[in-house]
């Protein structure tokens, strides 16, 4: 890179992380919910600023209703038709909104879904047997080629920054938002997200390097900016590379870290009262605990990602399973209704609309499909055949949305208490509490293992999204400078636990949200390439020039 670009960097990441500390450093808090400080302060002043200059105009774009013309807002009436439809998309709330709402970004995201699904021929469907030969190790061996981790701890650690709160309490919120039928809508947008992956995932392997160590750089960072100058654009491609890295490095500290930290910390203080006021107490110790993991780099981060992710995937879906043996009488019904309610709502086409939008935004947030970021890790799997390593990776959405969300959805229509209000003080901690309803129907002490599964899954989301960001502060200022990027990583864990995070938090949303920008846009102009190098290997698959040995 060259070095106006490395200083651009070091600035605006700098200045995201001073601003972080700075906003947080005197709000504490209380057991179960974000606080809010009595009286204003220089750092209200602050937040609110930056809220409203920052924020604020980037979820504009990033949220961007594409269906304005139904957000009627009497204080516009008065503006030129024009310049109303503009304001009216910009400033639509999608999860308050008066009509419909169709986020800019869900549209990229499942627009981009589609096109791969289509270019790819259908690999999510025609390739899910082989990604599975793969998984469990058919193609397998000693030499298979450079990498730091399996097949299996490579999709582990992946799984690991997707399988989290949004399994948990998105799902519900969105039955909640718009019925039964958003979970079909779920189901198509994840099947889809398959090809997403399987397109990011491969270009992340085509385009790695691995130095003398053996540790592994690969990614978007790399696939955009080296992929796009082979095809004589440099500069795009080092721009989009250069905004990718950054909003990554950015969305590993609020939404894979001090969101993750909250809420665990949240979910413990309610069922173990000894931690309502030791939430310091509570962010060091698992700050050590992410230290001592990711420390020791993808490689550990794949043996304990490999360890925890299917061990909390089985018990959740286990329990789900015994709530809906439970329910069996109102299985059906519960099942007409996804199918049915997602094209025929009470609420007519607008209520069909709002149906689709609903399931694919849950679906799209959820599994990270065309975000990225899943390439980082799959990047470092041993392997000398780059288009297997996409194979494995188009399971990803298969689990975490089609099966993990799915039962959720399934769990919280057969209990009926979607149609339930619960009162919380965000909609994260609404959407728990309403799956915890759900399975204490039929466990009363189900609200315990709720708890240890959001610590897991907050710890899981943290250590694979350090690695995220780490991969992406080292393609910007070198290998020697990670362990600064782990120690200011570490810090925002404890942050997470004891500070009020504000906007700095929606911000880093909206970088992860930003991800998909810059990586869509990469992966249709390499997708021929992908296509070449999948025809090629699958010509060698119908051979039989791979073995049980592997290649």
């Amino acid at each position: 890179m060259s070095a106006w670009a490395r200083c651009l960097a070091l600035v605006l990441t700098l200045g995201v992380t001073g601003l972080a500390v700075a906003q947080d450093a005197a709000a504490a808090q209380t057991a179960t919910e974000r606080p809010v400080q009595a009286t204003p302060s220089t750092l209200d002043a602050i937040d609110a600023w930056f809220g409203a200059w920052v924020v604020r105009p980037l979820g504009a774009v990033l949220l961007f209703d594409l269906i304005f013309w139904d957000n009627d807002d009497p204080a516009l009436r008065e503006v030129p038709l024009p310049l109303r439809w503009l304001a009216q998309g910009a400033l639509a709330d999608p999860d308050h909104h008066r009509g419909l709402a169709l986020p800019l970004i869900v549209l990229w995201l499942v627009l981009g879904a589609l096109y791969f699904t289509l270019r790819m021929g259908f690999i999510n469907l025609r390739g899910f047997g082989h990604a599975v030969a793969i998984t469990l190790g058919r193609y397998d061996r000693e030499s298979e080629g450079k990498g730091e981790v399996t097949h299996f701890q490579a999709l582990s650690s992946a799984l690991s920054a997707t399988v989290g709160l949004g399994n948990i309490a998105g799902v519900a919120l969105a039955v909640g938002a718009g019925g039964p039928g958003a979970v079909f809508w779920m189901v198509v947008a994840g099947f889809l997200g398959m090809s997403s992956k399987f397109v990011e995932c491969t270009l992340g392997q085509l385009h790695r390097t691995v130095d003398d160590h053996g540790r592994v750089l690969g990614g978007p960072m790399r696939y955009l900016g080296e992929g796009l100058a082979e095809l004589g654009r440099p500069r795009l491609g080092r721009a989009l590379a250069v905004i990718f890295a950054l909003m990554c490095i950015g969305g590993s500290f609020g939404g894979g870290n001090m969101f993750q930290a909250n809420q665990a910390f949240a979910q413990t203080a309610r069922v173990l009262p000894f931690f309502a006021d030791q939430s310091l107490l509570f962010g060091v110790l698992i700050a050590a605990v992410v230290g001592a993991v990711i420390v020791g780099g993808i490689k550990r981060i794949g043996q304990v990602a490999g360890a925890i992710v299917p061990v909390m995937c089985a018990v959740y879906l286990l329990a789900g399973l015994a709530v809906l043996v439970t329910h069996a009488s109102a299985l059906p019904d519960a099942l007409w209704r996804i199918v049915t309610e997602a094209f025929e709502p009470r609420a007519g086409l607008g209520g069909a609309l709002g149906v689709l939008v609903t399931g694919f935004r849950r679906a799209a947030f959820s599994n990270e499909a065309g975000i990225g970021s899943a390439s980082i890790a799959h990047s470092a799997a041993a392997t000398d055949e780059p288009v297997r390593e996409g194979f494995v990776s188009l399971l990803e959405p298969f689990i975490d949305t089609i099966v993990i969300c799915t039962m959720t959805g399934l769990v919280v229509v057969v209990s009926g208490e979607y149609l339930h209000d619960f009162d919380a003080p965000d909609s994260t901690a609404r959407g728990v509490l309403m799956t915890s309803a759900a399975f204490e129907g039929v466990f009363s002490w189900f609200p315990y293992v709720l708890a240890v599964a959001v610590l897991l899954f907050a710890f899981s989301t943290m250590i694979s999204w350090s690695y995220y960001g780490e991969r992406c502060w080292v393609f910007l200022f070198g290998e020697r400078t990670s362990m600064v990027y782990r120690v200011i990583f570490l810090g925002f864990v404890v942050l997470g636990s004891v500070l009020r995070v504000g906007s700095v938090l929606d911000f880093s949303d909206y970088m992860i949200l930003g991800m998909a920008f810059p990586n869509i846009l990469g992966l249709v102009l390499l997708a021929p390439r992908v296509r070449s190098a999948l025809d090629t290997y699958l010509a060698k698959l119908r051979e039989g020039r791979f073995g049980r040995g592997g290649a």
